[in-house]
């Protein structure tokens, strides 16, 4: 008898008890119950956003990959909808990976399969039982109205790899082509066969039979990322316009696995990078072979930007698993059977070739001030009151530079379990070392931009803290199992300390709709 695996996923997630979990995040994105990786087909419908991700719902007991789903008005208050892909299919019977949406409009309807508005694309996984070989595929399931998806009949769309590359061949983002109206391109995380990393591109008119164009070079780069890793994960081109000039760049961000780069950063067990330049047929120009990390935190991973229509444009909107390989082993996987979340939707932008990340859910100036702000402080701590009693905040802070002396920032949690944020000059320096969870990585210090301002931002949803500095100069993403009869922060300083500015907000949970 065939399992209805839909129907397991569904008993899970109805008898789940990890929201009641004092650690479950209220304003991020978090699975029902079981696992959460890899943000997928993110996008915009009209005033409501939709994140698909990576979703393992009987986890630890049965490594099984679906898509999960969750929506929400307001990028605050996210609702779980059921399973959209189900890894029940002959091609994906070992699971339902990564993939990108794309969201067609007016006469992009006529030729795209089913006449559906809304397309997801995704890498099918399957395991030989005996020998564990590998196949990946790309597949498609098409939507008309977000609550029913079916899968191409016609799947895979491209069934194996290309000559020259291993199985290890997925996560496909699907996109317009800028410069070739009415025709769409795919970008694919792969594998040579000399076990380096790279990333191929595919063309299409119909979104279903799919041309093999070639693999992405970097002429300008010097050979820089000809042997960069041994596997490229969930490569995304986006086109930003700099703040500064006004020139349109294409933005590649991907995951090469296995780089050690001889500097400062890149200490998780996966990074996550970008290189900015032109894109023309398959090759990214003007690129010089410069290369950063999107976030500098203890945990963020695949990242990937919300699909819009053409006629609905809005800010460039970039979320990503706020988590890494080999980090299963956190503190609410025992006490709620729930592990990993995704990071809050960020804002992306450019200035001078560097990315900016802004929290999308960004403070409106009506936000209340916190009382502490105009008082030149001396050396110590002190509780902002308007966050007394609350695990769930937004906090924005501004220091006076010429009236402020020594390092300050902020305690989340009590003196015995806490996690430390602190500007020192240059450098941000977080500390958790106290905290629940410092298995892969307790002190980080980060040095700031050249020219970052004095300002900074902290999202922090009861286990889960996003860092922004300098006005999304640098971002830093961490879990922060910090006690959990703990409420509110506390601001350190560490010499005269006098705050420019300053908002601040607080959350409290709705009861989701049914």
């Amino acid at each position: 008898m065939t399992e209805d695996l839909k129907g397991l996923a569904l008993d899970a997630i109805a008898t789940s008890a990890a929201a009641d979990d004092p650690d479950y995040p209220r304003f991020h994105v978090v699975p029902p119950v079981g696992r959460l990786n890899d943000p997928n087909g993110l996008l915009v419908d009209g005033a409501t956003y939709h994140a698909f991700f990576q979703f393992s719902p009987f986890h630890p007991h049965r490594k099984l990959v679906y898509w999960g789903h969750s929506s929400s008005t307001d990028l605050l208050h996210w609702n779980h909808h059921g399973p959209t892909i189900v890894p029940d299919s002959s091609y994906d019977l070992s699971g339902a990976y990564s993939g990108n949406a794309i969201v067609l409009e007016g006469r992009e309807l006529e030729g795209a399969p089913v006449q559906a508005p809304y397309q997801l694309f995704y890498t099918g996984n399957l395991k030989d039982p005996v020998t564990d070989e590998r196949t990946a595929s790309q597949c498609l399931v098409t939507s008309s109205d977000l609550r029913n998806f079916t899968k191409w009949p016609g799947n895979p769309l491209i069934p194996a790899n290309a000559e020259g590359y291993t199985a290890h061949y997925r996560d496909p983002q699907v996109f317009r082509d800028p410069d070739r109206p009415g025709e769409y391109r795919m970008l694919i995380g792969v594998q040579r066969v000399n076990e380096t990393g790279a990333a191929v591109l595919y063309r299409s008119r119909d979104l279903v039979s799919w041309e093999f164009e070639g693999e992405l070079t970097f002429p300008g780069a010097g050979g820089a990322f000809s042997s960069f890793g041994y596997m490229w994960e969930c490569p995304g081109l986006v086109r930003v316009t700099d703040e500064d000039t006004g020139e349109e760049w294409d933005v590649l961000i991907w995951c090469p696995q296995g780089i050690t780069p001889q500097r400062e950063g890149f200490e998780n067990i996966f990074p996550c990078v970008y290189t900015v330049g032109h894109l023309k047929g398959t090759e990214l120009r003007d690129t010089d072979g410069t290369f950063h990390e999107v976030d500098r935190g203890f945990e963020f991973y695949a990242p990937q930007v919300f699909a819009r229509r053409p006629s609905e444009p809005g800010p460039l909107l970039l979320t990503a698993w706020a988590g890494n390989a080999s980090e299963d082993d956190q503190p609410s996987i025992q006490s709620g059977q729930w592990v990993h979340a995704l990071s809050l939707p960020r804002a992306l932008s450019l200035k001078t070739g560097r990315l900016i990340q802004r929290p999308a859910t960004d403070l409106p100036h009506d936000a209340g001030q916190p009382a502490l702000v105009g008082t030149p402080l001396d050396s110590g701590q002190y509780e902002p009151a308007e966050l007394h009693g609350h695990r769930s905040w937004q906090l924005r802070l501004e220091a006076e530079p010429d009236r402020t002396s020594g390092a300050w920032g902020v305690r989340i949690g009590t003196d015995r379990s806490h996690v430390d944020i602190i500007l020192d000059g240059g450098a941000l320096r977080v500390d958790r070392s106290t905290s629940r969870y410092t298995q892969h990585g307790a002190v980080r210090t980060v040095t700031l931009p050249e020219g970052c301002a004095s300002v900074l931002e902290i999202v922090h949803d009861r286990s889960l803290t996003e860092v922004f500095v300098g006005d999304g100069a640098l971002a830093f993403t961490m879990r922060s199992f910090v006690d959990p009869d703990s409420s509110g922060a506390r601001l350190l300083a560490g010499g005269v300390l006098t705050l420019k500015s300053g908002r601040v907000r607080t959350f409290t949970p709705v009861p989701e709709a049914l």
